[in-house]
Parts: C-alpha cells; sequence; structure tokens
C-alpha cells in the first residue's frame, strides 16, 4: 500500500535535512508518494499569506505532512507559518519526545533521559488576541477551554497507556493563574481519574524547570498549556543536545504534521553540513502514525547505531560528516 504524504521542503537548510530524511525513509522500503509543496519566505511575500492555498489543498489531500523549517517574513503583519498550520488544520496536540541519544556527550550523558512532552496548540497567549488600551499600556487575552484542555489531556494519557509510560505530570501555574490554569488542572484531573494505573502528578511551571535540570531522568510524560509548552519543549530540547536532534509533531483529528522543530539556518544553507536527525525522528514519528511499525524501529535503530559508533557524524554533534555521508550512513545502518 501507497502512503500518500505532503512535504514542504522549506527554508535555508530545509531542502537538504528535507531531502535526507525522504532518502532514508525511502530505504526502508516502505511506499510513499511525496507530493511536494514550496513554502517559503518568497513564496508568502508573493502570495501574501502565511498558507497559500496550493499547501492547504495538498494537505486536505494526503491529511500527512513533513516539513522543514519556514521563516516566517518579518513586517507585512503575516501570521507565523506554524501558528497558522495550526490553528487552519486544528492541530491541537503538539508532540515532542526527547530522548537521549547514544554516543552523544552531553552534560547529562550519565542520565538516561526519555520523556514525551504534549503541549496544547491552539489556545492560551497564543491566540494573539492582545489590545493596546491607552498609549503603551496593552492587555493579551491568555484563553483557556475545556474543550481544548480536555483534547490534549485525552490525547497525553491515552499514547501513556498506549505506549505503556507510567507518570503523567501537569505544569501549570495555578497558584497565581486560578482560573485560567485552575481550569486546566480540573480537565487534567478528570482524564486522570480515567487512568487509574497511571500516575499522575502536578507541578508548577517554575519548579518543573528546576526538577528537568536537576533530575530530568525522572520525567516521563508531560502535559502542558502551549506557552508553558513552548517554552519547557526547548529547555528539555537542551538537556539531550538542542533542536537539532529532536523531532516534533503537530497532531489533530483529520490532519498530522510531522516537522524539525529547529530554524531554517541560513548561515550554513547550501554547504552540505546540515545534520537531519531531527527531520529523520520526525519521519519514525510520521512512519507510526502511518502504522509502519516495522520500518520506523528500523530507521530510528539505524540512527542511534550512527550516533552510537560515531562514524558519520555531521560538526555540529562532534563529526565531520556532510548531511549526504550521515544520510548514507544510516542507510547503511538499516
Amino acid at each position: 500500500m501507497s502512503h500518500q504524504v505532503t512535504l514542504i521542503p522549506g527554508d535555508g537548510i530545509g531542502p537538504e535535512v528535507s531531502s535526507a530524511a525522504r532518502r532514508a525513509v525511502d530505504a526502508t522500503g516502505v511506499s510513499i508518494d511525496w507530493e511536494v509543496v514550496q513554502l517559503n519566505e518568497e513564496v508568502i511575500r508573493k502570495a501574501g499569506v502565511s498558507l497559500p492555498q496550493d499547501v492547504l489543498d495538498s494537505l486536505e489531500r494526503t491529511r500527512v505532512g513533513l516539513k522543514g523549517p519556514v521563516t516566517t517574513p518579518i513586517g507585512g503583519g503575516f501570521a507565523s507559518v506554524n501558528v497558522a498550520l495550526r490553528k487552519r488544520l486544528d492541530l491541537y496536540a503538539n508532540v515532542r519526545p526527547v530522548r537521549s541519544l547514544p554516543g552523544f556527550a552531553t552534560r547529562f550523558s550519565d542520565v538516561k533521559i526519555d520523556m514525551v512532552i504534549f503541549r496544547e496548540n491552539t489556545e492560551d497567549l497564543y491566540s494573539g488576541l492582545e489590545h493596546e488600551v491607552v498609549k503603551d499600556v496593552v492587555t493579551s487575552l491568555k484563553v483557556i477551554t475545556r474543550v481544548a484542555s480536555i483534547k490534549i489531556a485525552e490525547y497525553a494519557f491515552a499514547y501513556a497507556n498506549r505506549m505503556g509510560r507510567k507518570k503523567v505530570v501537569a505544569i501549570h501555574k495555578a497558584n497565581i493563574m486560578k482560573l485560567a490554569d485552575g481550569l486546566f488542572l480540573r480537565c487534567c484531573r478528570e482524564v486522570a481519574a480515567k487512568f487509574p494505573h497511571i500516575e499522575y502528578k502536578e507541578l508548577i511551571v517554575d519548579n518543573a524547570s528546576m526538577q528537568l535540570v536537576m533530575r530530568p531522568e525522572t520525567f516521563d510524560v508531560l502535559l502542558l498549556p502551549n506557552l508553558y509548552g513552548d517554552i519547557v519543549s526547548d529547555l528539555a530540547a537542551g538537556l539531550v543536545g538542542g533542536l537539532g536532534i529532536v523531532p516534533g509533531a503537530n497532531m489533530g483529528e483529520g490532519h498530522a504534521v510531522f516537522e524539525a522543530v529547529h530554524g531554517s539556518a541560513p548561515d550554513i544553507a547550501g554547504k552540505g553540513i546540515a545534520n537531519p536527525t531531527a527531520m529523520m525522528l520526525s519521519s519514525v514519528m510520521m512512519l507510526i502514525h502511518l502504522e509502519e511499525l516495522e520500518a520506523a524501529k528500523r530507521l530510528q535503530g539505524a540512527i542511534e547505531k550512527v550516533y552510537a559508533d560515531r562514524s558519520a557524524l555531521t560538526g555540529d554533534v562532534g563529526g565531520k560528516a556532510s548531511t549526504d555521508e550521515f544520510t548514507s550512513g544510516v542507510i547503511r545502518a538499516m
């Protein structure tokens, strides 16, 4: 069976890491009909909108996207491409697995980090509802709804249940924002009650940030509203080596978009030295979503093997290999 997937190469190093991920996925033997759609700074400026119609049309057809980093033009009032995609396709769950890679030294190499972060993706302060009351006085509305909070909590607990994860921690600031974060916590507790075999805890976001740095190995599944989720997921990525090696997924009822969450790194674009690890690991998540579990396992294992034997690593992770050599190393390891 062939799967249809929209491939958005993006800006900067996007086309290089997207091409590498595509090669690796094709090498698993899974049949994918790639529909390549251009979405980059130039395309956005020409179209005058963050999300041109042909991108949406393609994602409506395929329902699955693999996306490289896209630069939103500064000035001109363009909304963030990622925020626009999430709102338009109702990609309410942002999922970020954060795992230590074998053989890759970080300050936390002596512990095994293996956590999954679930961030609500559609509301909170990212609703963008801001208002200048009088000159130099601005209010920004934090929107928390029962519908969105229940959805992200159910998604996180269902995942934990399916994958045999033991602990879910909800992260909040309900001691200050008693109504908004209080509602988020009530929804988390309600869902937690349906999964009595999963240990449920709550942590205030500032304490959670400290605990992540002091004891990252104690975290399993993290459940957060939008803003804290954005900050904490980047903090967690830093524990295992940075955004260049951490995958991401934006999941909705009808669509799923998998993406490397790092930037477009224009300073190294076209030099053939970009690290495609995050894009490849996002492809692993995509293969799991497509129920190609064996292929996903093989690709994940191959990436880890390349890191463990350090045979074909790119410069940012201590090697000397090009993007192409890293990709060939992963394919050989499969």
